[in-house]
């Protein structure tokens, strides 16, 4: 089987999944799809093939396995995804795993997950499809990141913490153990969260208290 896979996205997060992928070995980079960036353009030496449209066509000529999102916002990779679906239904989605990360026993991860450099991640805990865990976030045992969501550089989360879909706990956040934090919602950077999180909401400061509701896709405060 071939190990040839596309990185849908060709900005600032694909540069961190380009160097995940070429230090952990296990793939080769065909190429990257970017519907905003001219064919031929180039990032880190791999060349745009295309936009999303040109996937079918791509993984009929070219022996490739599939390949990965490197989309950082939640929503709009969400949208990408749904819209190769439409498009090319067995597109299979690899996982991009930093080999500095440290994940324990009986950690459960779905497809198309990106976890970074220096992360940790304890035992029992479920990484949904499409999460991406940044940079030197630590999260504890028993945490539930459902599909979507994200953790940002240097979070921090106690045990049996849930995190909805879509939801995003940003740069620097501590989460501490047993919370839940609702679909679609934000955590502001550097915010200690305390008590549970609604869906839907911006959420900052320390002790964490609901700014505003927001809507599915909204931009980040």
């Amino acid at each position: 089987m071939s190990n040839k896979i596309l990185i849908v996205g060709a900005s600032g997060h694909a540069k961190v999944v380009v160097d995940i992928l070429e230090r952990a070995g296990q793939y080769q980079i065909a190429g990257l799809i970017d519907s905003f960036k001219e064919p031929g353009t180039s990032l880190m030496g791999y060349t745009v093939l295309g936009s999303e449209g040109e996937i079918p066509a791509l993984l009929a000529g070219h022996d490739l396995l599939g390949g990965i999102i490197a989309i950082g916002d939640n929503w709009t990779r969400h949208n990408v995804v749904q819209r190769i679906a439409s498009i090319a239904p067995d597109f299979l989605y690899v996982n991009a795993i930093h080999p500095s990360a440290h994940l324990a026993r009986d950690v459960q991860i779905g497809k198309g997950v990106v976890i970074m450099a220096g992360v940790s991640i304890n035992p029992g805990t479920q990484i949904g499809d499409f999460c991406f865990v940044n940079t030197n976030a630590s999260v504890d045992h028993d945490n539930v990141l459902e599909e979507f969501s994200c953790l940002q550089p240097n979070t921090a989360t106690g045990g049996n913490v849930r995190i909805g879909a879509f939801s995003a706990v940003s740069i620097g956040a501590n989460v501490i153990q047993g919370i839940s934090i609702g679909r679609h919602s934000i955590i502001g950077a550097g915010s200690t969260v305390l008590v549970d999180v609604p869906e839907f909401v911006v959420a900052l400061g320390t002790p964490c208290r609901v700014a505003r509701t927001r809507k599915p896709g909204e931009d980040r405060p």
